[in-house]
């Protein structure tokens, strides 16, 4: 009977006899040659293929590309998905006068931003007179034939303010009048030039935006640019002194040059019940082409408040609304002056 070496490779011998030793995980690794190779780190399941991660300085691990090329696109298309999703579901909400804040966000300060920044190259100042919370009516010129400057306004505001204030306009009755022109102006803060919704806005801490030339000043002529027209009976002032607001005036430089209104046809304005119909350099000559608005430098400055606290009592009296409203109109006139002189040509950089 053969014993338990018999038949056994005699270089196999004790190979399995002899318990192997092996080394805990923290072991120092054996010398080889008088010199000890460097540690390997452990494998793990994340780091099967090079480059795929890269050890970071605490010892975890960070993505080699932080990145991919389509991930961006895929997070604004699902981004897009979502929204459209929100809107079919109505999934969204609107407040008592019919604003939008979801879809202006969305769809309107994206396409105004890019008129106002990369068409108009629009430089604004002065932000930090515009309260960071709490109400103030806010009070510009009007001009352009096309009153593309409160749209600007607004959206300019939003994006330079630190608090990314929303401007609440205040429109004529035409412009609410109009069947697709209502609802945006609607969905975008937009409301009637009353004073009741005013108050109401400036109450509930809004910024409220109104240009009190109205169509005098958006539809004058070329040769009265920069010029301001008279700023009506008073009644944004009214709003203000009832509800204590400060009042900023902004002055606005750029829009004139937009649509530069040669004449107006008059009777044409008359049949189509319009306060003018305008007769430009590009329209009505180019058809359609015509409304597309000339690329003018804008130069937009908010003013220091004017406080109304004190004069609350007066917001009835016609003297002190007179007084006030002037000294808006005076401080914008002078504004405007200024910025022209910082502007020598309208279509420079």
């Amino acid at each position: 009977m053969s014993g338990p070496e018999e038949g056994r490779d005699p270089q196999s011998v004790g190979r399995f006899d002899v318990p192997q030793q092996v080394p805990a995980p923290d072991a120092e690794p054996a010398r080889r040659n008088g010199h000890r190779p460097a540690p390997q780190a452990a494998p793990t399941p994340t780091s099967r293929f090079a480059g795929e991660v890269d050890a970071g300085p605490a010892g975890g691990t960070e993505p080699a590309v932080s990145d991919r090329p389509g991930d961006h696109w895929d997070r604004k298309v699902a981004n897009g998905l979502a929204f459209l999703r929100r809107r079919l579901s109505g999934d969204y909400e609107v407040d008592e006068f019919g604003f939008d804040s979801e879809l202006t966000d969305a769809v309107f300060h994206p396409l105004l931003r890019l008129l106002y920044r990369d068409w108009f190259r629009t430089e604004v100042s002065g932000v930090e007179h515009v309260p960071v919370d709490g109400p103030a009516l806010v009070v510009g010129n009007h001009s352009g034939t096309v009153a593309l400057d409160a749209l600007i306004l607004s959206a300019a505001l939003h994006d330079k303010h630190p608090a990314h204030r929303y401007l609440r306009l205040l429109g004529a009755d035409l412009v609410f009048r109009m069947p697709v022109v209502s609802e945006l102006a609607r969905k975008t803060g937009g409301t009637v030039a009353c004073n009741p919704d005013a108050e109401r806005l400036l109450g509930g801490g809004d910024l409220v935006g109104v240009f009190p030339e109205g169509f005098k000043g958006v539809g004058k002529l070329y040769a009265d640019r920069y010029k301001l027209q008279r700023f009506g009976r008073g009644g944004f002032v009214s709003a203000a002194l009832r509800t204590g607001t400060p009042i900023v005036p902004v002055a606005i430089v750029g829009g004139e040059e937009i649509y530069p209104m040669l004449a107006d046809i008059k009777p044409l304005a008359r049949l189509l019940k319009l306060p003018y119909f305008p007769v430009t350099p590009t329209f009505p000559l180019l058809g359609p082409l015509g409304m597309v608005p000339l690329p003018s430098k804008w130069l937009i400055e908010f003013c220091p408040p004017i406080p109304t606290a004190h004069l609350t009592d007066s917001a009835d009296d016609p003297l002190v609304v007179f007084n006030l409203a002037d000294q808006v109109r005076e401080t914008i006139q002078q504004t405007l002056h200024t910025l022209l002189e910082r502007r020598p040509d309208p279509f420079g950089p």
